[in-house]
């Protein structure tokens, strides 16, 4: 197991966020945490303390105001921390090149590949055929419904007809290097991973794969670890003390 940092940018600001609750109307999310460093000192704390991997993620839509100010806070980060962060939000063909020439490792994608509510794998193809399959990773974010966890897109804020089993990963795998899962309820609360869906990524463990949702506590990492079968890296957001929470980030650094 692998600790991912992450660094979220919303409305130009690097931001903790309750997942559930962002919304492209208005620009709106209820904020568990706003930082008065930009994504640059982050890029160069990661870069510091060796942790490559991580994701910087945009968290506007390109047809908000904010999305400009975002986006160059965004490219800070990836300069400052070269080859050694992954970058998500609204990436397609046609803008992926920007971010990999800022110093991305991978680009992140998920709307792009999803349409009307199933997977577009022409558009799958597409991508790995312009970024890549070793520079392009799925982000997973789903949600729950009592039959099981749904990929949503745009932010969370649509479901799709997608449900996340391991065919459906084996599926997606042809086209990628590797996964970020979102638990996407979980996402800013601090209150516990989402247990059913880390079992379920435990078992499949056929590309490298990052959970992200929950986690608050040092137990929950613990958990991961049995559920995930010790296969799944992971992210700390809101819970980490550079973001107002509790878990030490020296320590979560010593953790892993």
């Amino acid at each position: 197991m692998k600790f991912r940092p992450c660094i979220d940018i919303h409305n130009g600001k690097v931001k903790q966020i309750i997942g559930g609750s962002l919304s492209d109307g208005g620009d709106r999310a209820k904020e568990n945490f706003v930082s008065e460093a930009d994504g640059a000192f982050y890029g160069r704390l990661y870069r510091e303390r060796g942790l490559s991997g991580g994701h910087v993620i945009l968290l506007n839509s390109k047809d908000s105001p904010y999305y400009r100010q975002t986006k160059e806070q965004a490219l800070s980060a990836l300069r400052a921390f070269p080859g050694g962060l992954q970058a998500g939000g609204g990436i397609t063909p046609e803008n992926a090149e920007a971010f990999l020439d800022a110093g991305a490792s991978h680009v992140i994608v998920t709307s792009y590949v999803f349409e009307q509510g199933r997977i577009r794998t022409d558009r799958l193809r597409q991508l790995s055929r312009t970024v890549g399959k070793e520079r392009l990773v799925l982000d997973i974010s789903c949600r729950k419904k009592k039959d099981g966890y749904y990929v949503v897109t745009d932010r969370w804020q649509k479901w799709s007809d997608v449900k996340v089993t391991e065919e459906t990963m084996d599926m997606l795998a042809e086209y990628c290097d590797e996964f970020l899962v979102h638990g996407a309820d979980a996402e800013g609360l601090r209150a516990g991973i989402e247990e059913e869906l880390a079992a379920l990524l435990g078992r499949w463990g056929k590309r490298p794969v990052t959970y992200a949702g929950g986690i608050g506590s040092f137990g929950d990492l613990e958990k991961l670890r049995e559920l995930g079968k010790g296969r799944l890296d992971f992210t700390v957001g809101s819970a980490l003390d550079l973001f107002g929470g509790s878990m030490d980030f020296e320590q979560v650094c010593r953790w892993q």
